[in-house]
């Protein structure tokens, strides 16, 4: 008989890179505009303290967005519509309203942070940089209306590359003190001003919108695949390159700004920082670091503007095109602009706002990913259920901590 036999293909035990994405636009909600802020005051008025904080969210990060992701690839289903399907319709709507906020308080921040970029760069007033970033997202937003996901992920990880170039070129001339960077390890603090930043770093860490989406970023680029196990695996390299990637970067600002920002007036702004890198690292600098805001701010509004989109068609059933929900969301965040909001207050508040947000995406996460009835044998193991909630439960109380000092005005 000749040796004509059929192969048979195996199927592959290791993820290929075509697997992977989703993860990293998801990332880009953990390097937005209100990550800076925060990370760079931590590091000019705390220096190395708070390393650890950083490092703590991060993993707190991987494990929720890896749940988020796994929701969507077993069941084919985003979270908001399992909410959906499992809500009754009074419920079901005021789901929705507090998500919505969040959306647009995500938005908001975004946009605020893409305007400030432009005028460092060009000395644009504040409106009209905010509507430049609205019409740059509206594009980017076209992509993936247009010619589908892929595209639209290649799009949003080059921004993502702009951003880690902008925000660690700093540390290659003014390279951080590597002693000190190790006992930034050391979970301590240094005062209440310390305990409550801390709060907020760690307490803003898991964006809602980025878990609403992430669900469905991955149920859509991985609906027709066959072999579950692969893609889970995958899945897991996905959200730990594109977690480690956004650490680094939220790590790198608030070492630049140790390392360069320290016992500098004026650093409690993106605006002073910004001033500050320059005077002390050199216009280039500069220069970077506006640009790696402004691609952090272009990038989180079209992927939070995406998020929104989401959440109303898995809570409403009902969708509109991304273009024109863009246009409508962009204009309460232009409105604050134009009516000359302080925008590090306005900044302040979109966190406030988004702090509500967490609890009501997190906890059905877990919720669901712990259901045997919905996950089947991919449901969550014990562990895996007893760090989750732990790492929530504190989330939870952080952000509970950091809304009561800022209603009491001891966030001030």
């Amino acid at each position: 008989m000749p040796n004509s036999a059929v192969r048979v293909r195996r199927p592959a035990r290791w993820p290929t890179v075509a697997l992977l994405g989703p993860a990293f636009v998801a990332a880009v909600a953990y390097v937005d505009p209100g990550n800076v802020a925060a990370n760079l005051t931590s590091g000019a008025k705390f220096g190395y303290l708070l390393v650890w904080v950083l490092v703590a969210a991060n993993a707190v990060a991987v494990l929720v967005q890896y749940q988020s992701a796994k929701l969507g690839i077993v069941t084919g289903r985003s979270l908001p519509e399992l909410l959906g399907d499992r809500l009754s319709a009074w419920p079901r709507r005021a789901f929705w309203v507090q998500a919505e906020l969040v959306a647009l308080a995500t938005d908001l921040a975004e946009v605020v942070g893409g305007a400030i970029a432009l005028q460092l760069l060009f000395g644009l007033p504040l409106p009209v940089g905010g509507a430049i970033v609205g019409l740059v997202s509206m594009a980017v937003l076209l992509v993936q209306s247009r010619h589908g996901q892929r595209p639209f992920e290649r799009v949003v990880v080059g921004m993502l590359g702009v951003i880690t170039l902008g925000f660690l070129t700093g540390l290659v001339i003014s390279p951080p003190d590597a002693g000190a960077v190790v006992g930034g390890l050391v979970p301590r603090f240094a005062g209440p001003d310390s305990v409550l930043l801390a709060a907020s770093m760690l307490g803003a860490t898991v964006m809602p919108h980025a878990v609403y989406v992430h669900s469905a970023l991955s149920r859509d680029r991985h609906h027709t695949a066959r072999d579950t196990g692969l893609v889970l695996r995958a899945t897991r390299f996905d959200v730990g390159g594109a977690l480690v990637l956004a650490g680094a970067v939220n790590i790198g600002m608030l070492l630049l700004a140790a390392s360069t920002l320290g016992g500098v007036q004026g650093t409690d702004t993106i605006a002073g920082a910004h001033a500050a890198v320059v005077t002390a690292l050199g216009p280039v600098v500069g220069v970077l670091f506006a640009l790696g805001l402004l691609a952090s701010g272009l990038a989180s509004t079209s992927v939070g503007c995406y998020a929104g989109a989401v959440i109303m068609g898995g809570l409403l059933r009902l969708r509109i095109p991304l273009l024109l929900r863009r246009a409508l969301t962009l204009v309460p965040a232009i409105g604050l602009l134009a009516a000359g909001v302080d925008p590090t207050w306005a900044l302040v508040i979109s966190q406030v706002v988004l702090s509500f947000g967490i609890p009501f995406a997190v906890i059905p996460l877990l919720r669901y990913t712990g259901l045997p009835a919905l996950m089947g044998r991919y449901r969550d193991p014990a562990v895996t259920r007893v760090l989750a909630w732990a790492a929530v439960a504190l989330i939870v109380a952080l952000n509970v901590v950091l809304l009561w000092l800022t209603v009491t005005g001891t966030a001030g």
